[in-house]
């Protein structure tokens, strides 16, 4: 439903996005040790008729994990592993100096592993991007066969560093497609969009990807004027990239709002709209009860029929979505109103 507004004397268009009302749709299980306390920020990937989930686990020991749930419609779990698809490992030690499931401060209440995977699927590959610990968060990647996923023989390809040792880096995201016949990864939404172009995604683990560093921009008098990074992997529309990502309001601090905007097509580091309020805030219970009261984060996001489905973290304990109409959705950004999701029961 679109609802019509105004601000500062213009009107405006506000879509009612959908939280699912069963949400969470995955909870921690206390009987699987590795998953025994939290579950969140999962990536997605639509194939095969079905959603392909891999969330983050943490439980006892305290080391994040991915585990693997699918649904066919998008919001009922159907299937749900019994063991992780993805465990800290020690292929990505350098120089006999960085370790992966090591480092010194907690984060999302784990105190190593590897976290908040992304998805993209580049002809037969999946690739999974994630942040990896030493004693700072890094960004590697890993891969693997498409068929090989789809059969769950997880044949993950050695991992690899693609962020610079002594930075401290997180959400990365890689493109679905090339750009200008060339891979392109997004390193970062602050201050300005930053975009690299590679002509192969087999890093060697000596080559890495290198960002400037945030200013400490703040813009004034709107929801997102601290960007903290992008959300899941642009998605290809009519309109252009559709980019999901989080901020924090300094008028409302503490708390991870979730926004979207348009990128163009064949420059991607220019911005065609971006939404004038946060299209997901962690007002319900299971987003404020958890580890980290008021935090919602999201790693994945899919078409299905003509409906966008955003899969989050809600306060770093469970996982949740929320649903809308692709195409109004679209409009509502492009007219400059305000995407606001909000439960309702109109779905089941």
């Amino acid at each position: 439903m679109l609802r019509r507004g105004s601000r500062r004397g213009t009107a405006r268009e506000t879509l009612q996005l959908q939280k699912f009302n069963k949400n969470p749709i995955i909870t921690s299980r206390g009987h699987h040790k590795w998953e025994s306390q939290y579950v969140f920020n999962p990536a997605a990937v639509y194939e095969d008729g079905k959603v392909h989930l891999v969330y983050r686990a943490i439980g006892e020991g305290g080391v994040s994990v991915f585990g693997y749930a699918s649904s066919k419609n998008g919001l009922h779990i159907d299937e749900r592993l019994n063991q992780p698809i993805y465990a800290p490992r020690d292929l990505l030690e350098r120089e006999g100096r960085e370790q992966v499931i090591v480092y010194v401060s907690s984060s999302g209440g784990s105190w190593g592993g590897c976290e908040d995977p992304r998805i993209t699927k580049l002809s037969r590959k999946i690739y999974v991007m994630y942040t990896a610990f030493n004693s700072y968060p890094r960004v590697a990647l890993t891969s693997i066969d498409r068929n090989d996923f789809l059969q769950k023989r997880w044949r993950w390809r050695e991992p690899v560093f693609i962020s610079p040792p002594g930075e401290v880096h997180k959400n990365w995201v890689i493109f679905p497609e090339k750009i200008k016949g060339k891979y392109a990864v997004l390193h970062g939404i602050s201050p300005d969009i930053q975009i690299a172009y590679v002509d192969s995604l087999d890093f060697d683990g000596k080559t890495f990807i290198k960002s400037r560093p945030p200013d400490g921009e703040v813009r004034k008098g709107v929801w997102d004027s601290r960007v903290r990074g992008v959300g899941p992997p642009p998605i290809r529309t009519k309109d252009g990239w559709l980019l999901i990502y989080h901020a924090i309001d300094d008028r409302d601090p503490g708390k991870y709002k979730i926004g979207a905007m348009i990128l163009d097509y064949e420059n991607p580091e220019v911005i065609l709209c971006r939404s004038s309020a946060p299209i997901l805030e962690p007002d319900e219970i299971y987003e404020n009860d958890g580890f980290k009261s008021g935090v919602i984060y999201s790693c994945g996001a899919v078409i299905i029929g003509g409906t966008l489905f955003v899969y989050y973290g809600g306060a770093d304990t469970v996982v949740c979505v929320a649903t809308a109409d692709l195409e109004e959705f679209l409009d509502a950004l492009k007219k400059g109103g305000a995407a606001r999701m909000k439960k309702t029961k109109a779905l089941s």
